[in-house]
């Protein structure tokens, strides 16, 4: 033994305590990397929300279908409890029908362990709800009105063996908002415990549900069928999904074979139902009706804010659903409605967007109203037809013999009708396509393009325009439609070829779709991303403004995925399948697919990861291009962005739960209550004393607290000491109208620009490699010139302007572009403030950077192009300058928990000499930690 000295430790202990430190010092190098880790699983967890009713509360597995539209007097006898608390005891307080259920599940874990030890580690889920403007503005006022509320805890009612909690959820109340079906419901995080992605679910009423006699959901259009054959879908072609966009609580899709069926959902078919029509059928078919075959089957499908049309065979059918927050519900439809009866009708064609308060719904005719079609209009759930054109069929405007309206448009806002018309004259056999509109006020009709007769041999271009001194192939064009963007006015001509047109005058021939292949449908994101569907189920992807076309369906992108997702056993693909429509939702493409897996067949809804696609189909090109020059660009970030209140119009409120006196934390029947009636009477309040742009000085919420705020303290003291009554503590402070909302790094999706107005922000761009160039101006010396440069596209430039100043900064290696987006005050067809806006936009692109930028997140890539939508001048108070974004893609790195400081400057440098260096854009610092994001390049 050593006493007067101490022991020498031996050898290998040494080393190990050696490794060990080198170990830990690894450790907190590589932290971040590990960041990416967490990072790239945060899709392995998902929020779950579902509606619960008043009386289900605590209830396990356990769903409600949105049809309760009235508030509901459950509240007030636990309000008369709350004789020491702030509110005004003489109002009545009422409650909602719903409630929202929130748990949160992640790959491989159960989920009732996961929500506890959540709940102990402090997360509480945020939920924004956002509530869409009716279509009817006359009717109701155009408010962009959101409510943020915190998740309560709520223990379950199912018994249990543990003394505190075995299986609980967060319950926020579900908002009713009169003259809005359609609802948006954010979940979020507060940041405490795990790291869960952010995911938005549409929450809408339900007007085609009742209760029925048993005290059951039944539907109003027919009987619901719970057995879903395969013969319904396996090798059945796909079909368009249409509806009114952001408008349509209720989606439909027919062309299910020989069965008059539906499948309808209220949750963009997160959940649907298959429903068997209660229409007769009938065969009505004559001389002036030519109809080859009979068959039961819905062929067209369309879905409004209040009414669903369909088409069988030559017969049109309309259901007006029960909607009491809309209109009186005398104008609810009590079985379907035969329109149109003695017309045959040969297509239905979908209205995309609402106008001047009403949807609309086109039908095209044939048999002895050739040449004519049928306008139909709907308003607060009043359905009416007009033939068009008025007087005289689009053959004699044409001045031809025979004609057929193959597809028809509507513009609103222009109250033009645009037709694609097959014409014939009688001593020729040969038929012509012309592009023609009608002016539903002047009633004129002008014949705008002529189709040509083959398809333009492009000569290896990836597009052409057409000027008729090209040469064409031996391939006939043959149109089968017509496709329109409202906010850019961009025009689409397809069949077995792709035209596109800005004025419908002066058109482009994209090379890249193959003239073997015909065209189905297309499906438009309205915000710059086209995806079509073509007759053998390709899918090609167009990004709006370019000219190449990516094939995603069959690739070897594609393969690519499927094999990963095979690799993971993912239950969203099988070895057979069978597409059964293609839509976006919130600009991504979603497919809704039909999946055979012998005895476990199922229909589900499924991500098309579009930019994963595109980076795997760039793969294949990595070993020929090495240089790195595909994205201009190594850095982009946006700044100088306004606080966007100001430009969106949003109004958001704030609404927390009380505070529960209970040591557990958990909330009762009662408390959730009081939080019912608590944001009833918030919404109460904005309804009667709604102000939307006023300062917090005009607050409505003002008037609930006027007379109560000299006795805050007097409440804190008995909730201090567990003495208010009901065992609840009400916050003034937690239910107010929120005024400061900060931009988050990005675009609004759309901004209000009043008439004169202007908008500004600034794209910072770092350039990849040798990024400058030396030239030379007349009479004077050298001037440093950048190679990188940003181009706008302006919908309407009769109407808006936009203003680009270039800063170069040598230094940096980077350019700095100020962008003005402005109102020229010269557009005065616009109504009072929020009736009849302009829909236009503007386009930002990288030159060069089209498909090859990509912006990694912790969701995954995304490709993107700035695009604002603008919603523009108006006469009166304010116009609208919509602005629909993303910008200019890149990846992010983004980190939600703490990091040492000297960690991440270590790791940060590490890459100063990389060829794609990071750029550390947003840095926020506490004592002894950082938190932060960082932007890279796409490396290809």
């Amino acid at each position: 033994m050593c006493a007067a000295k101490p022991c020498p430790l031996p050898a290998l202990w040494l080393r190990v305590r050696v490794l060990r430190v080198l170990w830990a010092l690894l450790a907190v190098l590589l932290g971040p990397w590990r960041l990416w880790a967490v990072i790239y699983d945060f899709h392995e967890c998902t929020w779950h929300v579902v509606l619960n009713k008043f009386q289900r509360v605590g209830e396990n597995l356990e769903s409600d279908q949105f049809v309760h539209q009235e508030p509901v007097d459950t509240v007030r006898g636990v309000f008369n409890m709350l004789v020491d608390s702030p509110i005004d005891r003489r109002e009545r307080y009422l409650g909602f029908p719903y409630y929202l259920k929130i748990n949160y599940s992640c790959h491989g874990q159960h989920s009732e362990d996961l929500v506890r030890s959540g709940h102990l580690m402090g997360l509480k889920p945020l939920v924004l709800v956002t509530f869409q403007a009716p279509v009817n503005f006359y009717r109701w006022k155009i408010e962009q009105l959101q409510i943020q509320m915190e998740a309560a805890p709520f223990r379950s009612k199912e018994p249990c063996m543990a003394t505190e909690v075995c299986v609980m959820s967060w319950y926020t109340p579900m908002p009713i908002k009169n003259g809005s079906v359609v609802m948006r419901v954010d979940v979020s995080s507060n940041g405490l415990g795990p790291i869960i992605p952010s995911k938005r679910f549409h929450v809408n009423i339900n007007g085609f549900l009742k209760m029925g006699a048993d005290n059951r959901i039944q539907f109003t259009v027919g009987d619901e069928l719970f057995d879903i054959k395969p013969r319904y879908f396996v090798n059945v072609s796909s079909r368009p999904l249409w509806y009114n966009v952001d408008q349509s609580p209720v989606l439909i899709l027919g062309g299910i074979p020989n069965e008059k069926a539906l499948l309808m959902t209220s949750t963009n078919f997160r959940e649907f139902s298959l429903v068997e029509l209660s229409i007769d059928s009938c065969w009505v078919g004559s001389f002036y009706c030519p109809q080859a075959d009979f068959s039961a089957t819905i062929y067209d499908a369309i879905s409004t804010e209040s009414t669903l049309f369909i088409r069988q065979n030559q017969l049109i059918y309309y259901y007006t659903g029960t909607y009491a927050t809309l209109y009186d519900s005398s104008h609810s439809s009590g079985k379907w409605v035969r329109v149109l009866a003695s017309e045959c009708i040969k297509k239905l064609c979908p209205v995309y967007f609402s106008s001047n308060g009403s949807d609309h719904v086109i039908a095209l005719t044939t048999g002895k109203h050739e040449g004519y079609l049928h306008f139909g209009t709907i308003t607060d759930g009043l359905v009416s037809f007009e033939l068009l054109p008025r007087n005289q069929t689009a053959c004699k405007r044409m001045f031809v013999d025979r004609c057929s309206i193959i597809w028809a448009i509507f513009i609103p806002g222009q109250n033009i009708l645009m037709m694609l018309v097959e014409t014939q004259y009688d001593d020729s056999d040969q038929k012509y396509h012309q592009l023609a509109s009608y002016d539903l006020i002047t009633e004129e009709m002008t014949i705008l393009y002529t189709v040509p007769l083959f398809i333009p041999d492009a000569r290896g271009l990836e597009f052409l325009m057409i000027l008729g001194t090209e040469s064409y192939t031996n391939t006939p064009m043959i149109p089968k439609g017509l496709s329109f963007n409202l906010y850019n006015n961009l025009l689409f001509i397809w069949g077995n070829f792709l035209l596109q047109s800005y004025n419908a005058e002066n058109f482009i021939y994209l090379a890249d779709f193959p003239k073997e292949s015909s065209i189905k449908y297309m499906v438009n994101s309205f915000r710059g991303d086209v995806a079509i569907v073509t007759e053998t189920e390709e899918i090609w992807y167009l990004l709006e403004g370019t000219y190449h076309l990516y094939r995603i369906f069959p690739s070897h992108g594609w393969d690519i995925h499927v094999s990963l997702q095979v690799m993971k056993q993912s239950s969203l693909y099988a070895s057979k399948e069978t597409m059964v429509t293609l839509f976006y939702e919130e600009n991504k493409l979603y497919q809704l697919v039909y999946l055979t897996h012998g005895k476990q067949d199922q229909l589900v809804k499924r991500l098309v990861p579009m930019e994963k696609l595109l980076m795997y189909e760039q793969h294949k090109q990595i070993h020929t291009v090495r240089d790195g020059n595909l994205c201009p660009f190594e850095v982009m970030r946006l700044g100088n962005l306004p606080n966007p209140q100001a430009y969106t119009r949003q109004e958001r409120y704030l609404a927390r739960p009380p505070m529960v006196l209970n040591p557990s934390g958990f909330h009762s029947e009662n408390s959730l209550a009081v939080y019912q009636g608590l944001v009833y009477y918030l919404l109460r309040l904005h309804s009667k004393y709604h102000k939307p742009y006023a300062d917090p000085v005009h607050d409505p919420t003002w008037r609930w607290w006027k007379n109560k705020k000299q006795d805050e303290d007097y409440y804190f003291y008995l909730a201090s000491n567990w003495l208010s009554a009901g065992g609840v503590h009400i916050d003034m402070g937690s239910y107010e109208k929120i005024y400061d909302l900060k931009s988050h790094f990005g675009l609004p999706e759309r901004i209000f620009l009043d008439k004169g107005g202007e908008y500004h922000f600034s794209i910072f761009l770092t350039a990849r490699g040798y990024s400058f160039e030396m030239g030379t101006d007349i009479g004077s010396a050298f001037k440093v010139q950048s190679k990188v440069s940003v181009g706008v596209v302006l919908a309407d430039p009769s109407c808006t302007e936009s203003l680009i100043k270039q800063k170069v900064l040598v230094k940096r290696n980077s350019v700095l572009f100020l962008i003005t987006l402005r109102d020229k005050s010269l557009c005065y067809d616009q109504g009072i403030s929020g009736h009849h806006l302009m829909k236009t936009s503007m386009m930002v692109k990288v030159v060069g950077a089209s498909g090859f930028c990509f912006q990694d997140t912790h969701l995954g890539p995304r490709l993107q192009v700035s695009e604002l939508g603008v919603l523009g001048p108006v006469v009166g108070e304010k116009g609208l300058c919509q602005v629909s974004t993303g910008l200019i893609p890149v990846l992010v790195l983004e980190s939600h928990e703490c990091v040492c400081s000297s960690t991440l400057s270590h790791w940060f440098s590490s890459f100063t000499h990389s060829p794609c260096p990071p750029f550390l854009i947003h840095i926020s610092e506490s004592k002894s930690c950082v938190s932060f994001q960082i932007l890279f390049c796409k490396e290809k």
